[in-house]
């Protein structure tokens, strides 16, 4: 088979069916842009788990003189120095799973306080006193909170003990509801982008049916005639696909240069994560639209 002639045929059909094509492009442009987006969010959510859990702590914080009146477990009053270090004791212990652990006395935890709430009107009202004392443990494996839940909650002095993980699981479970609709409205999208696909080499075939017989009549083989239809719409892909990648592209340095120095908590996935999605799209998209030409495409090859 002559590329000359493949191409020529493109030609042909890209410009005999231009509002459909362009309509096949951006369909394929925006539900691979989709698709790649939702496989981005996941190795963001990835990402920033292993980065966020991997520095959080679990809180044991211990009873102030006010926690007599409403909390159970603090109707002796107050926790001891000697409550305290026999905490750090059980701790020491506990080497197999605690990384290192670190004393938060209640000026200090009065201060970050104050330092997070700069415009709480309780700070003209609330002292040091009221804040409670803490260990704040850092974990060899962050998901074993409930040996720490399970050995120190109850403990004599022990107000409660609080693991920082329950703080960024509304934000993941954010992220995880994004990917997720992500995915179903590039599931949506995919389907329209085969239907368009379809009915426009569907309309392409129809309109070169007289060159397809005289084909068929001289002996043209199946592939030699399928050829140019499945090659035009594998070309429309590919130009949506590149399309999608471009806008991928376009969202990175967004993130990068604008979102990621006004929202420094998160830690944005690098550049390679978009770099490593592309062939991807490109293998779907051309994949996708090659598959669909070729089944629409059977029931035109008789005479």
């Amino acid at each position: 088979m002559r590329a000359q002639f493949v191409l020529s045929e493109i030609g042909v059909g890209l410009r005999r069916n231009l509002t459909m094509t362009i309509a096949v492009v951006v369909s394929v442009a925006l539900s691979l842009a989709l698709a790649g987006s939702s496989l981005l969010v996941r190795d963001q959510v990835n990402s920033m788990k292993g980065y966020w859990y991997d520095k959080v702590e679990v809180s044991i914080y211990f009873c102030t003189k006010s926690d007599a009146r409403n909390s159970p477990q603090c109707d002796k009053g107050a926790a001891t120095d000697q409550q305290v270090q026999d905490i750090k004791a059980q701790l020491d212990k506990m080497d197999s799973v605690v990384q290192s652990a670190t004393f938060e006395n209640s000026t200090d935890a009065y201060k970050h306080w104050k330092e997070m709430n700069p415009d709480n009107p309780l700070i003209s009202v609330l002292g040091p006193d009221a804040m409670p004392q803490s260990w704040r443990v850092k974990l060899n494996d962050p998901t074993k909170y409930d040996v720490i839940q399970s050995a120190f909650a109850g403990k004599p002095g022990v107000k409660s003990v609080e693991d920082q993980r329950k703080i960024l699981e509304n934000l993941f479970g954010l992220l995880n509801g994004l990917q997720t609709a992500a995915f179903v409205i590039m599931v949506l999208m995919l389907f329209v982008a085969l239907l368009l696909i379809v009915n426009t080499v569907r309309v392409s075939a129809y309109s070169r049916r007289r060159e397809t017989g005289i084909m068929r009549l001289v002996g043209a083989s199946n592939f030699y005639v399928q050829m140019p239809f499945i090659a035009e719409a594998a070309f429309s892909a590919l130009l949506g696909a590149v399309m999608a990648s471009g806008l991928l592209l376009g969202g990175h340095f967004f993130v990068q240069n604008w979102l990621a120095s006004r929202v420094q908590f998160i830690h944005f996935i690098g550049l390679s994560s978009v770099l490593a999605v592309i062939p991807l799209l490109v293998v779907v998209g051309m994949g996708m639209a090659g598959i669909a030409a070729f089944f629409t495409l059977r029931k035109y090859l008789k005479v």
